[in-house]
């Protein structure tokens, strides 16, 4: 990695990016302003850093994407908008798209062009995608969608979706699935946001009647999507249990310390003890996130691996709550309606729990740790080699012939 690199990011992001102040971010993007950025972010090249110039990336090292990212944390950076396909989507396109796919939309993704969400959990296909039941048939020059998904972040401003269906139910649940490009803003394709008991409707829940897709808008082969959704899954685990925790985070560490200090707790040997063991757990997972993503961006598959840093993630968002309340109390639960700063503190404990789901449960993590990982007996599984149309599964209740 070059230090001139560096040196270029931070001149440009001081020069272009708001910085986060003590109270979390300081700007609220809309989504056209955060578009406009990300675009900047790619003229500038500070965007697809690692990812091949073929295809609008910078073609630069993973040192120099971590350095990046490291030097992007003071700031207030329009991320959430762009995060499922710059995460997600896009590195499996890398890995598995056709090359027309790959010349299509990779560039505008990274110009924030094109916003990506991710269709895999249904109403009962959750924990166990693979009971899927959206179907997708071949129709002519084309394949037709219809079901349910659902917990789609972001999809009420996606203007793309890889989503994976059932395209043959002759065959055990695991196979017949094809992963698909599908366009978002077509007929045939609704989106309803969810509510959470944060107040937010990050969720939302996507219904496709006889939605169409192009026959080559298959990633990877046709009933050959449930190892395309392994490797999206994979990235979508080195993602979150990779990223770099911004300063201004709720019940991060750094904004804790500064809580304290402001309370003039910091002096008090529990408080110190508490707040070391949070430094310590975040500090693990930092290194462990920059490992899996280097390995990750070198052509190196971590595999299940990426598990233990999704599992720690979870565990970490919840700690840092627990600690966050401990040294807050009722100031943590309780607010007044004009008491921005309090209002905050409770968003970061009432949304923790959902680290634990969203991307997969920790219990199916650790499930994968214990297979894949450890090498431990696996769980018995009875309806491995059935054909799905044989099992009833999920919220399918019809007689099967």
């Amino acid at each position: 990695m070059s230090e001139s690199f560096r040196e270029r990011a931070r001149a440009w992001l001081d020069a272009n990016a708001a910085g986060r102040s003590d109270d979390g971010p300081t700007a609220h993007w809309d989504l056209p302003s955060a578009r406009a950025f990300q675009a900047r972010l790619h003229d500038a090249g500070l965007a697809g850093i690692s990812w091949p110039a073929a295809y609008g990336g910078q073609g630069l090292t993973t040192a120099d994407e971590r350095a990046f990212a490291e030097e992007a944390r003071d700031f207030d950076l329009p991320t959430g908008y762009f995060t499922i396909g710059l995460g997600m989507c896009g590195p499996t396109l890398l890995d598995l798209g056709s090359e027309e796919l790959k010349l299509r939309y990779i560039r505008p993704l990274l110009r924030g062009e094109e916003v990506w969400c991710q269709l895999f959990s249904e109403p009962g296909a959750g924990s166990d995608v693979a009971s899927l039941q959206t179907r997708a048939t071949r129709d002519g020059d084309g394949w037709v969608v219809s079901g349910q998904k659902v917990w789609t972040s972001v999809a009420q401003n996606a203007d793309l979706g890889a989503v994976i269906a059932r395209t043959n139910p002759d065959v055990p649940k695991h196979d017949g699935i094809t992963m698909f490009v599908i366009d978002m803003h077509q007929p045939g394709v609704s989106v309803r946001p969810l509510r959470d008991m944060t107040g937010g409707a990050t969720f939302n829940e996507v219904f496709f009647d006889g939605a169409r897709i192009p026959a080559d808008h298959v990633v990877g082969e046709v009933d050959q999507g449930w190892a395309a959704a392994v490797r999206m899954l994979m990235h979508e685990r080195v993602a979150i249990g990779g990223s770099t925790r911004g300063r201004g985070s709720a019940a991060g560490f750094e904004s804790l310390v500064e809580e304290v200090r402001a309370r003039g707790l910091d002096r008090d040997p529990v408080v110190r003890e508490r707040l070391a063991e949070l430094y310590v757990h975040e500090r693990l997972l930092h290194l462990f996130g920059s490992r899996l993503a280097q390995e990750a961006r070198a052509g190196r598959n971590p595999g299940a691996r990426g598990s233990v840093g999704k599992l720690a993630g979870a565990e970490l968002a919840r700690f840092g709550t627990d600690v966050a309340a401990e040294l807050l109390g009722g100031d943590a639960i309780a607010w007044d309606a004009s008491d921005r700063e309090a209002r905050r503190w409770a968003g970061a404990l009432l949304s923790a729990p959902a680290a634990a789901i969203a991307g997969g449960t920790n219990e199916v993590q650790r499930n994968i740790i214990g297979d894949r990982v450890l090498g431990l007996p696996r769980e018995p599984q009875v309806d491995r080699d059935v054909p799905f149309r044989d099992l009833r599964v999920g919220t399918r209740t019809e007689e099967r012939p």
